[in-house]
Protein backbone atom coordinates (compact mmCIF):
# COMPACT_ATOMS: atom_id res chain seq x y z
CA UNK A 1 0.00 0.00 0.00
CA UNK A 2 1.49 3.66 -0.94
CA UNK A 3 0.75 6.52 1.41
CA UNK A 4 -0.61 9.63 -0.94
CA UNK A 5 3.48 11.46 0.50
CA UNK A 6 4.58 8.32 -1.46
CA UNK A 7 5.75 6.24 1.89
CA UNK A 8 5.12 2.26 1.35
CA UNK A 9 2.81 0.46 4.55
CA UNK A 10 2.78 -3.44 4.15
CA UNK A 11 -0.74 -5.00 3.64
CA UNK A 12 -3.48 -4.20 1.08
CA UNK A 13 -6.08 -4.62 3.59
CA UNK A 14 -4.05 -3.47 6.58
CA UNK A 15 -1.92 -4.90 9.23
CA UNK A 16 -2.03 -6.63 12.26
CA UNK A 17 0.36 -7.76 15.67
CA UNK A 18 0.39 -9.22 18.94
CA UNK A 19 1.84 -7.89 21.76
CA UNK A 20 1.56 -10.90 23.59
CA UNK A 21 1.98 -10.48 27.74
CA UNK A 22 3.55 -12.83 29.80
CA UNK A 23 2.90 -11.86 33.64
CA UNK A 24 6.70 -13.79 34.70
CA UNK A 25 8.34 -13.26 31.89
CA UNK A 26 7.02 -10.17 29.91
CA UNK A 27 6.73 -9.06 26.33
CA UNK A 28 7.41 -11.42 23.25
CA UNK A 29 9.34 -9.30 20.48
CA UNK A 30 10.11 -10.47 17.54
CA UNK A 31 13.75 -9.39 15.49
CA UNK A 32 13.26 -8.36 11.96
CA UNK A 33 15.18 -10.38 9.31
CA UNK A 34 17.89 -8.29 8.26
CA UNK A 35 16.48 -8.17 4.47
CA UNK A 36 13.03 -7.27 6.10
CA UNK A 37 12.43 -3.58 6.13
CA UNK A 38 14.15 -2.08 8.95
CA UNK A 39 15.56 -5.08 9.58
CA UNK A 40 17.31 -5.77 12.61
CA UNK A 41 15.16 -4.02 15.18
CA UNK A 42 12.71 -5.53 17.52
CA UNK A 43 9.14 -5.51 16.89
CA UNK A 44 5.92 -7.40 17.79
CA UNK A 45 5.31 -10.65 15.48
CA UNK A 46 2.75 -9.15 12.91
CA UNK A 47 1.56 -8.71 9.35
CA UNK A 48 -0.70 -8.20 7.02
CA UNK A 49 -3.97 -9.22 7.07
CA UNK A 50 -5.60 -11.31 4.25
CA UNK A 51 -9.25 -10.21 2.72
CA UNK A 52 -12.02 -10.43 4.57
CA UNK A 53 -10.17 -11.30 8.09
CA UNK A 54 -10.26 -9.72 11.06
CA UNK A 55 -7.87 -7.68 13.11
CA UNK A 56 -8.14 -10.40 15.84
CA UNK A 57 -7.67 -13.49 13.45
CA UNK A 58 -4.65 -11.76 11.45
CA UNK A 59 -2.59 -10.92 14.34
CA UNK A 60 -3.08 -14.13 15.99
CA UNK A 61 -2.69 -16.02 12.75
CA UNK A 62 0.48 -14.15 12.23
CA UNK A 63 1.67 -14.45 15.70
CA UNK A 64 1.78 -18.48 14.75
CA UNK A 65 2.70 -18.16 11.82
CA UNK A 66 6.01 -16.11 12.56
CA UNK A 67 6.79 -16.81 16.69
CA UNK A 68 4.75 -20.44 17.04
CA UNK A 69 2.39 -19.13 19.52
CA UNK A 70 -0.22 -21.97 19.99
CA UNK A 71 -3.86 -21.62 19.03
CA UNK A 72 -5.70 -20.57 22.51
CA UNK A 73 -2.47 -19.93 24.70
CA UNK A 74 -3.28 -16.20 24.63
CA UNK A 75 -6.22 -14.31 25.46
CA UNK A 76 -7.36 -10.65 24.26
CA UNK A 77 -7.04 -7.86 26.07
CA UNK A 78 -7.75 -5.27 24.20
CA UNK A 79 -7.55 -3.76 20.73
CA UNK A 80 -6.07 -1.18 19.43
CA UNK A 81 -6.25 0.29 16.35
CA UNK A 82 -4.13 2.91 14.15
CA UNK A 83 -6.09 4.18 10.93
CA UNK A 84 -4.47 6.53 8.66
CA UNK A 85 -7.87 6.32 6.15
CA UNK A 86 -6.14 4.50 3.75
CA UNK A 87 -4.41 2.26 5.90
CA UNK A 88 -4.73 0.45 9.40
CA UNK A 89 -2.52 -1.32 11.99
CA UNK A 90 -4.19 -3.31 14.88
CA UNK A 91 -2.23 -4.10 17.55
CA UNK A 92 -4.19 -6.64 20.10
CA UNK A 93 -3.15 -7.12 23.14
CA UNK A 94 -3.08 -10.68 24.69
CA UNK A 95 -2.44 -12.36 28.34
CA UNK A 96 -0.71 -15.92 28.05
CA UNK A 97 -2.83 -17.83 29.94
CA UNK A 98 -0.99 -21.36 28.91
CA UNK A 99 2.93 -20.73 28.91
CA UNK A 100 4.88 -21.64 25.62
CA UNK A 101 8.43 -21.00 24.39
CA UNK A 102 7.93 -19.21 21.05
CA UNK A 103 9.67 -20.62 18.23
CA UNK A 104 10.99 -18.91 14.48
CA UNK A 105 8.60 -20.13 11.79
CA UNK A 106 9.50 -18.04 8.68
CA UNK A 107 12.37 -16.32 7.20
CA UNK A 108 10.74 -12.69 9.04
CA UNK A 109 12.22 -13.52 12.12
CA UNK A 110 15.98 -13.31 12.69
CA UNK A 111 15.03 -13.84 17.07
CA UNK A 112 12.71 -14.37 19.27
CA UNK A 113 12.54 -13.32 23.40
CA UNK A 114 10.63 -12.30 26.07
CA UNK A 115 11.29 -8.72 27.35
CA UNK A 116 10.63 -6.92 30.83
CA UNK A 117 8.32 -4.23 29.93
CA UNK A 118 10.96 -2.16 31.26
CA UNK A 119 13.70 -3.04 29.13
CA UNK A 120 11.95 -3.14 26.15
CA UNK A 121 12.75 0.31 25.31
CA UNK A 122 16.28 -0.50 26.03
CA UNK A 123 16.54 -2.36 22.65
CA UNK A 124 16.68 -1.00 19.11
CA UNK A 125 13.04 -1.24 18.20
CA UNK A 126 11.67 -0.82 14.56
CA UNK A 127 10.25 3.00 14.55
CA UNK A 128 6.81 2.60 14.12
CA UNK A 129 6.94 0.60 17.15
CA UNK A 130 8.63 2.50 19.25
CA UNK A 131 6.72 5.66 18.95
CA UNK A 132 3.87 2.99 19.87
CA UNK A 133 5.71 1.54 22.77
CA UNK A 134 5.17 4.23 25.41
CA UNK A 135 1.59 4.27 24.87
CA UNK A 136 0.95 0.89 24.69
CA UNK A 137 3.11 -0.17 28.08
CA UNK A 138 0.67 2.52 29.87
CA UNK A 139 -2.28 0.27 28.55
CA UNK A 140 -0.42 -2.60 30.42
CA UNK A 141 -1.87 -1.38 33.63
CA UNK A 142 -5.34 -1.33 32.58
CA UNK A 143 -7.58 -4.70 33.55
CA UNK A 144 -10.75 -4.18 33.30
CA UNK A 145 -13.58 -6.41 35.07
CA UNK A 146 -17.25 -5.90 35.34
CA UNK A 147 -19.36 -7.11 38.46
CA UNK A 148 -22.62 -7.61 37.67
CA UNK A 149 -25.70 -7.22 39.94
CA UNK A 150 -27.74 -10.52 38.01
CA UNK A 151 -30.79 -10.28 40.47
CA UNK A 152 -30.56 -5.91 39.07
CA UNK A 153 -30.10 -6.82 35.54
CA UNK A 154 -32.54 -9.76 35.30
CA UNK A 155 -35.76 -7.74 37.18
CA UNK A 156 -35.27 -5.26 34.97
CA UNK A 157 -36.92 -7.22 31.99
CA UNK A 158 -40.40 -8.44 32.81
CA UNK A 159 -40.04 -11.42 30.71
CA UNK A 160 -41.43 -13.99 33.34
CA UNK A 161 -38.16 -14.63 34.78
CA UNK A 162 -39.81 -15.35 38.73
CA UNK A 163 -40.79 -18.19 37.64
CA UNK A 164 -37.43 -19.60 36.99
CA UNK A 165 -34.39 -17.53 38.69
CA UNK A 166 -32.01 -20.08 38.16
CA UNK A 167 -32.96 -20.57 34.59
CA UNK A 168 -33.02 -16.86 33.67
CA UNK A 169 -29.72 -16.37 35.65
CA UNK A 170 -28.16 -19.03 32.92
CA UNK A 171 -29.77 -17.35 30.25
CA UNK A 172 -27.80 -14.34 30.84
CA UNK A 173 -24.62 -16.24 31.50
CA UNK A 174 -25.01 -17.57 27.74
CA UNK A 175 -25.23 -14.24 26.77
CA UNK A 176 -22.62 -12.78 28.59
CA UNK A 177 -19.96 -15.66 27.62
CA UNK A 178 -20.78 -14.59 24.20
CA UNK A 179 -20.07 -11.00 25.14
CA UNK A 180 -16.58 -11.99 26.54
CA UNK A 181 -15.86 -13.63 23.24
CA UNK A 182 -16.49 -10.62 21.24
CA UNK A 183 -15.52 -7.65 23.71
CA UNK A 184 -16.73 -4.07 24.10
CA UNK A 185 -16.42 -0.94 22.93
CA UNK A 186 -13.51 0.96 24.54
CA UNK A 187 -16.30 3.83 25.12
CA UNK A 188 -18.87 1.64 26.42
CA UNK A 189 -16.30 0.97 29.53
CA UNK A 190 -15.13 4.77 29.91
CA UNK A 191 -11.60 3.44 28.61
CA UNK A 192 -9.37 4.38 25.28
CA UNK A 193 -8.38 2.44 22.28
CA UNK A 194 -11.11 0.10 19.93
CA UNK A 195 -12.39 -2.81 21.71
CA UNK A 196 -11.63 -4.08 25.21
CA UNK A 197 -11.98 -7.76 26.41
CA UNK A 198 -13.00 -7.42 30.24
CA UNK A 199 -13.60 -10.05 32.92
CA UNK A 200 -17.23 -10.38 34.06
CA UNK A 201 -17.96 -11.50 37.27
CA UNK A 202 -21.96 -12.53 37.94
CA UNK A 203 -23.22 -11.99 41.48
CA UNK A 204 -26.17 -14.30 41.70
CA UNK A 205 -28.39 -14.34 45.34
CA UNK A 206 -30.90 -16.81 46.64
CA UNK A 207 -32.65 -19.49 43.77
CA UNK A 208 -30.18 -18.24 41.25
CA UNK A 209 -27.53 -19.72 43.28
CA UNK A 210 -27.92 -23.33 41.93
CA UNK A 211 -27.04 -21.71 38.35
CA UNK A 212 -24.09 -23.81 36.78
CA UNK A 213 -20.90 -22.06 35.81
CA UNK A 214 -20.39 -21.24 32.15
CA UNK A 215 -17.22 -22.61 31.74
CA UNK A 216 -15.99 -19.75 30.32
CA UNK A 217 -12.57 -18.30 30.99
CA UNK A 218 -13.68 -14.61 31.18
CA UNK A 219 -17.16 -15.25 32.73
CA UNK A 220 -17.44 -16.36 36.69
CA UNK A 221 -20.10 -17.26 38.90
CA UNK A 222 -20.08 -15.42 42.44
CA UNK A 223 -22.74 -17.15 44.68
CA UNK A 224 -23.55 -14.67 47.62
CA UNK A 225 -23.67 -16.48 50.66
CA UNK A 226 -26.47 -13.83 52.00
CA UNK A 227 -27.03 -10.33 50.81
CA UNK A 228 -26.47 -10.09 47.38
CA UNK A 229 -25.83 -6.21 47.30
CA UNK A 230 -22.83 -6.89 50.10
CA UNK A 231 -21.48 -9.52 48.40
CA UNK A 232 -21.41 -7.33 45.49
CA UNK A 233 -19.38 -4.57 47.74
CA UNK A 234 -17.29 -7.28 49.01
CA UNK A 235 -16.24 -7.97 45.03
CA UNK A 236 -16.23 -4.46 44.32
CA UNK A 237 -13.62 -3.48 47.01
CA UNK A 238 -11.76 -6.82 46.32
CA UNK A 239 -10.67 -5.92 42.65
CA UNK A 240 -10.21 -2.63 43.45
CA UNK A 241 -7.57 -3.22 45.91
CA UNK A 242 -5.83 -5.58 43.69
CA UNK A 243 -5.66 -2.78 40.72
CA UNK A 244 -8.32 -3.64 38.54
CA UNK A 245 -10.77 -1.12 36.65
CA UNK A 246 -14.25 -2.25 38.28
CA UNK A 247 -17.87 -1.83 36.50
CA UNK A 248 -20.36 -2.57 38.41
CA UNK A 249 -23.55 -2.90 36.70
CA UNK A 250 -26.74 -2.18 38.79
CA UNK A 251 -29.78 0.44 38.80
CA UNK A 252 -29.91 -0.11 42.64
CA UNK A 253 -29.06 3.81 43.76
CA UNK A 254 -28.29 2.15 47.60
CA UNK A 255 -25.88 0.14 45.89
CA UNK A 256 -24.51 2.51 43.79
CA UNK A 257 -23.48 4.73 46.88
CA UNK A 258 -21.77 1.67 48.06
CA UNK A 259 -19.82 0.64 44.83
CA UNK A 260 -18.72 4.29 44.48
CA UNK A 261 -17.32 4.29 47.96
CA UNK A 262 -15.56 1.07 47.29
CA UNK A 263 -13.70 3.29 44.00
CA UNK A 264 -15.79 1.46 41.74
CA UNK A 265 -17.57 3.13 38.18
CA UNK A 266 -21.21 1.92 37.91
CA UNK A 267 -23.56 1.36 34.85
CA UNK A 268 -27.51 0.70 35.00
CA UNK A 269 -28.75 -2.11 33.98
CA UNK A 270 -30.17 -1.37 30.32
CA UNK A 271 -26.71 -0.17 29.42
CA UNK A 272 -25.39 -4.10 29.70
CA UNK A 273 -28.87 -4.91 28.00
CA UNK A 274 -28.24 -3.10 25.23
CA UNK A 275 -24.84 -4.02 24.58
CA UNK A 276 -26.33 -7.62 24.94
CA UNK A 277 -28.58 -6.78 22.62
CA UNK A 278 -26.22 -5.23 19.77
CA UNK A 279 -24.35 -7.68 20.26
CA UNK A 280 -27.15 -10.64 19.58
Amino acid sequence: MVAPSGERYWGRFGAAGLLAVDPGRGILLQQRAEQSHHGGTWALPGGARHAGESALDGAFREAAEEAGVPAGSVAPRLVSLLDLGFWSYTTVVGDVTTPFEPVIGDWESLALAWVPAEEVADRPLLPAFGRAWPRLRGLLEVRPVVVVDAANVIGSVPDGWWRDRAGAARRLLGRLADLAVRGVAAADLGLTEDRWFPEFVVVVEGAARTVADPGAGRVSVCRAPGSGDDEIVTQAARLVAAGRTVTVVTSDRGLTDRVVGAGAGVRKAGWLLGILDEAS
